[in-house]
């Protein structure tokens, strides 16, 4: 197999898992009316998180593009 297939699945992996692991807002109680929706900022381990999820998305288009380029000869 090719090496950057490998790192496009496990950069798929990890951006799958780094997506699950952000907390939901507010759910389907603000549907309902349940929760006032206002500004909140990121914090601590959840802006790292973002950042983290930010980049693996980054790097995915980047593999994702370089698996398009004809193979060397």
């Amino acid at each position: 197999m090719n090496p950057i297939v490998i790192a496009q699945g496990i950069l798929a992996v990890a951006l799958i898992a780094a997506i699950l692991l952000q907390q939901r807002g507010t759910g389907l109680g603000g549907a309902f009316g349940g929760e006032v929706t206002a500004y909140r900022s990121r914090r601590g381990i959840e802006r790292t998180l973002f950042r983290l999820t930010i980049l693996l998305a980054v790097l995915f288009v980047i593999f994702s593009l370089l698996n398009l380029l004809p193979p060397a000869a």
